[in-house]
């Protein structure tokens, strides 16, 4: 085995460095949701907890657990009610935006139609109108539909597509190859089938990059949400920690089971992580080894 260089070693140390700062804060928020509520203070500088509880996890739950506060007014989340509002909000938005920034992406990549660049610049210019200007109107429109308190008002401004998904994927769909479309379109393949069977499966790897971005930025949507989606039957994990949060009022808040909390609702994009993450490598392995 060839030795590591010094160059090499002091690199590995800065790396080294740097996930330890990015993982400390998650580390952080699992070791306090680990430790009894009435030791959060005096352990607050300990990178371990003193003697490690499970029970804040089951309190915020509304499970049987011995942890009691007296302290604290503040009443369990339906955790998995919570849970299941946020998948359902985030498998819509992002299966939406990913199918239909796809077709839009292709489109302008490779169906040439008067004013299809002016169309696709506009596109790209949506992208720099801040996003608090649009909920305004959009408010408005969904209120006025009776869709307040509902999933369908929740994803339906950014079901469809995004400026940004669009560039992302036009651009992959450029550098691909004609001949294979061009082969499909001499069998006799329709222009959807060349999309859905030929161009979209050469995109894995970008698919699953864009999809790892848009399921981050969706599960942790909190303002549009917030504004139509205040039902516990809708309401999505990153309110259901405000309001879980903002129980407490003046007093001290429920520090270990606000982070109790908020480490059960990343568990979910954790595993979509490390499955489109492995679905990136072996996307990157197969086009290599072409």
């Amino acid at each position: 085995m060839n030795r590591l260089s010094p160059w090499a070693i002091l690199g590995y140390a800065v790396l080294g460095v740097f996930a330890f700062i990015s993982l400390l804060p998650l580390w952080m928020a699992l070791k306090t949701a680990l430790t009894h509520p009435q030791e959060i203070f005096q352990t607050s500088t300990a990178l371990l907890p003193p003697d490690a509880i499970l029970g804040n996890f089951s309190r915020v739950m509304g499970l049987p657990t011995d942890v009691v506060l007296t302290s604290v007014n503040a009443s369990p989340i339906n955790f998995l009610v919570a849970l299941r509002n946020s998948v359902i909000y985030t498998v819509l938005v992002v299966g939406g935006q990913l199918f239909f920034s796809a077709l839009a992406g292709y489109a302008f990549a490779r169906m040439k139609f008067p004013g299809s660049s002016v169309l696709f610049y506009a596109f790209v210019a949506a992208t720099m109108i801040p996003a608090m200007v649009l909920f305004i109107p959009n408010f408005i429109l969904v209120k006025e539909l009776g869709w307040i308190n509902t999933f369908q008002g929740m994803v339906a401004p950014s079901i469809l597509m995004s400026p940004f998904a669009i560039f992302f994927l036009r651009q992959f769909f450029i550098s691909s190859p004609k001949e294979l479309e061009e082969a499909a379109k001499l069998d006799g393949c329709s222009a959807f089938q060349i999309f859905w069977k030929i161009a979209l499966p050469l995109q894995k790897g970008p698919i699953a990059t864009l999809a790892i971005l848009l399921t981050i930025n969706a599960w942790n949507e909190f303002f549009w949400p917030f504004l139509t989606g205040r039902d516990e039957s809708v309401r999505v994990m990153a309110v259901a920690l405000s309001d879980f949060l903002s129980q407490t009022g003046q007093g001290t808040p429920d520090w270990t089971g606000l982070m109790a909390a908020v480490s059960l609702s990343i568990i979910p994009v954790l595993f979509v992580l490390a499955f489109f993450g492995r679905r990136i490598v072996e996307s990157l392995q197969t086009t290599g080894m072409k």
